[in-house]
């Protein structure tokens, strides 16, 4: 339910918080006082579309943030499809901003949202009544769940059953899609797997080979000083017949042996130098074997470069290296021997796929059946309700029609029709013109379905549009049957609506220097009469309103404890 709105310069309002309760909350004041700009606040913050009237004089930005408690499994299960997850409170945080220049900001506990997003989470939390797009009951698509929820004892196990064999029937049609399809597309996969195959296997890779192919290539285009250095460097170490490293060291070592026959402090700098010898032969013995391999002819650079094209364009398709290439034809052997072996299996898909559909269309056949007594019961219970709301000749239908196609709600199409007036044809609800009847239809569904629709708050904004009396006593009462499972917020006119109420505000609008200001108050018990007295009377509060206001909310009471 709406815990929280916190409102910052929207139209009149520099800056308001309401605190809403439990139950039948209602607003009252003065014409122009600003009720409608509270609800405007809500429905902006919820992600209706926002303009730059809705920026309070001089402000720059308006902003306003509400607070939802969550309380039913199913509304907090659908936000967290939406990724959106309530805290430890139990709450979520909404917060939205819209600046002159027409920048808007959303954010959801925190986390930057979109506009999108915010009205999948109205959804889920607020029905408003008097924004059509808002109205869940104004959409046939939530038609059918709201008939399914009135008779969910009788259908529950049934659609369990359905949804359960509607997910096998998916997956089988799905894998008969991967090995099937028609005679063409089955042949384009086949021609499509041996030519994948074809190619990787004609151009015989090997593993590593991408890794010796670029050091060939790096030595193909050094090759001429590759083999010039190789060439001097043993003529230095090894061949140069003037003097060369090897001659020289052998030289010393033989002097250096005379000295430590005859000074011990030399067999050191001997042994040092027998070592170095040891390891300038491993040197000259590897560079005249690495020399031996240069004797041949220099490696192509062009047929390295086309190899390694090759294996460049097989990475393009199959793999980021030649082992993902290889592994990307050995699972294209296994799918082409799949489809070529796969007669039996499609055979075997699609008897499993008529079974599945037909006992989908016997429980669906079955549901449909309790679907169609019960929308009978509920379309008498409504109509009933709109005679004692003044509507004494309505007619109101639920519409089961079957859609012939099968899924996992069933085959029945669920919409709500009604006909306000003798003389005219059943119609969608969206189509009802008077702003009056529609209020009325609508009241009259919601109380039917407060037990078991989800929705936590209800917002009736103009639903004493065109009634009064006795009706608008019926009206009232009707509302507060909701309350009992709802949160209501309902800005009135009326008396008789307003007596009902567990919480009442009043908004009023005052002069503050130059600036136009506007106020929220949650009124005491002891206040409550003089804003009825109000209502009964207008602007003149008189000792006769007075007693009439004190009765009404008397009267109010005593109905809701019976």
């Amino acid at each position: 339910m709406l815990e929280k709105l916190h409102i910052k310069n929207v139209a009149v309002i520099e800056e308001l918080e309401i605190d809403f309760k439990k139950g039948f909350n209602v607003l009252t004041g003065e014409t122009g006082a600003g009720k409608s700009i509270i609800i405007d606040s809500l429905n902006f913050v919820l992600g209706e579309k926002a303009d730059k009237e809705l920026i309070r004089t001089g402000a720059e930005t308006a902003e306003v943030t509400a607070v939802f408690s969550v309380h039913d499994k199913e509304t907090e299960d659908g936000l967290v499809d939406l990724d959106v997850r309530i805290d430890e409170e139990g709450c979520i945080l909404i917060n939205r901003s819209f600046s002159l220049e027409g920048k808007s900001s959303c954010k959801v506990n925190g986390r930057t949202s979109t506009v999108g997003v915010l009205k999948s989470i109205a959804a889920l939390l607020v029905d408003v009544h008097g924004q059509h797009d808002n109205q869940s009951l104004l959409n046939p698509s939530r038609h059918l769940e709201m008939l399914d929820r009135l008779c969910y004892d009788r259908i529950g196990e049934h659609r369990e059953k359905l949804e359960n064999r509607y997910k096998g029937y998916k997956k089988t049609c799905k894998a008969l899609e991967d090995i099937s399809g028609s005679d063409d597309d089955r042949q384009a996969k086949i021609d499509m797997y041996n030519f994948q195959i074809e190619e990787i296997d004609n151009a015989k890779l090997q593993i590593g080979e991408e890794e010796r192919l670029n050091e060939q290539r790096i030595m193909a285009g050094n090759s001429a000083k590759i083999r010039r250095s190789t060439s001097e460097a043993l003529d230095l170490l090894s061949r140069n017949q003037s003097g060369n490293a090897d001659d020289c060291i052998s030289g010393a070592i033989k002097n250096i042996s005379v000295l430590a026959e005859v000074d011990a402090a030399k067999e050191e700098m001997l042994d040092t130098l027998e070592n170095i010898s040891a390891q300038l032969s491993d040197i000259i013995s590897s560079l005249r074997s690495y020399e031996d391999t240069l004797d041949g002819e220099p490696a192509n650079i062009d047929e390295i470069e086309s190899r390694l094209d090759v294996i460049y364009n097989l990475k393009k398709k199959y793999g980021k290296t030649i082992d993902e290439i290889l592994k990307y034809a050995k699972d294209t052997r296994e799918k082409l021997e799949f489809m070529k072996n796969s007669e039996d299996m499609i055979m075997e898909y699609n008897m499993r796929k008529e079974a599945d559909e037909r006992v989908m269309r016997r429980i669906a056949a079955e549901i449909s059946e309790i679907r169609k007594e019960v929308a009978g019961g509920v379309a008498e219970k409504v109509e009933k309700i709109l005679e004692e709301l003044g509507m004494i000749n309505a007619i109101f239908k639920i519409s089961v029609t079957d859609k012939e196609t099968v899924d996992a709600t069933g085959t029945d199409f669920v919409e709500f029709l009604c006909a306000p007036n003798v003389g005219e044809d059943v119609k969608s609800l969206s189509k009802i013109a008077s702003g009056g009847e529609m209020s009325r239809v609508m009241l009259a569904l919601k109380v039917v379905l407060a037990e078991v629709d989800n929705i936590e708050t209800f917002i009736f904004d103009e639903i004493d549009t065109g009634i009064s009396g006795r009706t608008a006593q019926r009206v009232a009462h009707k509302i507060a049957k909701i309350a009992e499972y709802h949160q209501i917020l309902c800005i009135t006119h009326l008396p008789q609506i307003a007596a009902m109420a567990d919480t009442h505000f009043v908004i009023s609008k005052k002069t503050e220097g130059d600036r136009t200001v506007v106020d929220v108050k949650e009124l005491k018990e002891s206040d409550i009469k003089e804003e009825l007295a109000r209502l009964i009377g207008g602007a003149e509060i008189t000792e006769t309103t007075l007693a009439a206001a004190e009765d009404m909310r008397i009267q109010a009471n005593k109905s809701k404890q019976k």
